[in-house]
Order: structure tokens, then C-alpha cells, then sequence
């Protein structure tokens, strides 16, 4: 006799996608060295949460959030690792970092470890890593030199997880106010 256990609630996030040319530069990296982070290259502008709210009433929350947005500038610092996870470390600004503080503000919601004080804007290489795999991965990974070392964030994109696959749910040009929205229901591929 099986057990059946209820869904457990999707993780919505925030996210922004790096351009083509490190996205496709990461997911090579990784192919290389047979190593996986969750979903497609992306940075979480709020990591991943739960919330009572509707998907309407959560888009609108973040449309008002976002309201008048432009796009802004992320600059890559370098790699670092922490247990079982090596990234590129992007730079915390004063913008990006207004900007994470805002993206906490939407709820009611629940709310990471490693969002407000201790949030680290990042690409994750790998994620889940072994002990006795972490070290021979950030051999290999520590002195390779991404193709960007900047870059623009026009769009931010509302994102779903649910039983392992990622959708993007809504699209929110970053345009000062000036041009419209897209609802999208996709799989957590990149849309430039």
C-alpha cells in the first residue's frame, strides 16, 4: 500500500537571464564538468519563496514593485564556493541591492536564509556537490575567465517551480514605465 502525500506548494522567484553568450559559456562549463545547478542559468533577484497569493495577484505585486524600473548593469566579481555550491559571484550595488530589498517586500511570503543581509547575487555553476568533489571542481573552475565580466538586465521574469520543472509565468520589461508586459507560461528557458 502506497502513501500519498499532498503537493507541496510551487517556489516562485524572481529572476534575471544572463545574455547568450555566458548563458551558453556556463551550460557548456557545465557539461564539461559533468555538474548541475537548479534550472537554467539564471540570478535570483529573490531566491526562491512561498506565498498564499494567487499568480494574478502575485504579478501585480511585483508589476507595483517594479513600477518605472529601468534596466540596470551586473558585473561578475569571479568564483567563489561555499559548501556543495561553486558560483559567479555578481557584484551587490546599491541598485541591485534596492531592488532585492523591494522584491522582499511582495506578499504575504516566505522568505530564504539567504535573501536580505546575506544575499549574494550569483549564476550557480553547480550546485549539490560532493565533498570529495568539491574541491576537484573548483580546481578546474577557479581561474576560468567568463566572457562577460558585465552585463544588462533589460527584462525580469517571474518564475515558477513545480515537481522539478521551472516556468516562466510573466515577463516584466525594465523600460522606466514605457512599454508593455508578456504573460508567458514556458520551461525556464531563456527569452532575449
Amino acid at each position: 500500500m502506497s502513501t500519498t502525500f499532498p503537493p507541496s506548494p510551487p517556489l516562485y522567484s524572481l529572476v534575471a537571464w544572463p545574455p547568450e553568450a555566458l548563458d551558453t559559456w556556463l551550460r557548456r562549463t557545465q557539461e564539461r564538468l559533468n555538474v548541475r545547478a537548479f534550472g537554467v542559468p539564471h540570478l535570483n533577484l529573490r531566491a526562491p519563496f512561498q506565498t498564499d497569493l494567487r499568480t494574478p495577484e502575485l504579478v501585480a505585486a511585483f508589476r507595483e514593485v517594479l513600477r518605472g524600473e529601468g534596466p540596470f548593469e551586473v558585473r561578475v566579481k569571479g568564483w567563489k564556493r561555499v559548501p556543495h555550491v561553486i558560483f559567479l559571484e555578481c557584484e551587490l550595488d546599491a541598485r541591485l541591492a534596492n531592488l532585492h530589498a523591494r522584491a522582499l517586500s511582495v506578499g504575504p511570503s516566505s522568505r530564504a536564509p539567504h535573501d536580505g543581509e546575506r544575499y549574494i547575487p550569483h549564476l550557480t555553476l553547480a550546485l549539490g556537490l560532493l565533498p570529495w568533489a568539491e574541491d576537484e571542481v573548483w580546481e578546474q573552475v577557479r581561474d576560468l575567465m567568463p566572457p562577460v565580466q558585465a552585463f544588462t538586465v533589460n527584462v525580469l521574469s517571474l518564475t515558477r517551480e513545480e515537481r522539478g520543472e521551472v516556468q516562466e509565468l510573466h515577463t516584466f520589461p525594465l523600460d522606466g514605465g514605457q512599454a508593455g508586459e508578456r504573460a508567458v507560461v514556458g520551461t525556464g528557458e531563456a527569452h532575449f
